[in-house]
């Protein structure tokens, strides 16, 4: 059963060449930054690897894991609260809201960190929590 559900969720991840946050270090976001990390610092985890700027933030996440995934998978936290929808994202455009990673979608004309920030963040967290929970069902 366990098996069962840790396939479930890493069809509803994010992964650039098995790379979640486009290969961005996870646990620097919560540290108010956007830093590719570097494949010397690399792990795997729930079937996606995970890379790091330093060796440090390797062994934080290590240590507690789940504090530093994404969510939704690391698809666009507005995205998936206004469709519902997998949609790609800019590792550069993120927002840690109550120790959460949240990313976004960003390009020259379209700005999802901006637009969620104008609506209300509260209210689209609840949205995009029911539906990325339908993907995870289906």
């Amino acid at each position: 059963m366990l098996s069962l559900s840790v396939f479930s969720q890493q069809g509803e991840l994010n992964l650039d060449k098995g790379l979640m946050a486009k290969g961005y270090d996870v646990v620097a976001y919560l540290q108010g930054k956007a830093i590719k990390g570097h494949s010397k610092f690399e792990t795997e985890y729930n079937g996606a690897k995970y890379r790091f700027s330093s060796l440090d933030n390797l062994e934080k996440f290590q240590k507690d894991s789940e504090k530093y995934m994404p969510a939704y998978g690391g698809y666009c936290a507005y995205a998936m609260a206004k469709t519902g929808e997998k949609v790609d994202i800019n590792p550069k455009s993120f927002e840690v809201r109550e120790g959460k990673l949240y990313l976004f979608y960003l390009t020259a004309f379209n700005n999802t960190y901006e637009l969620w920030l104008t609506e209300n963040p509260k209210a689209l967290i609840a949205k995009a929590n029911r539906n990325y929970d339908k993907l995870i069902v289906n």
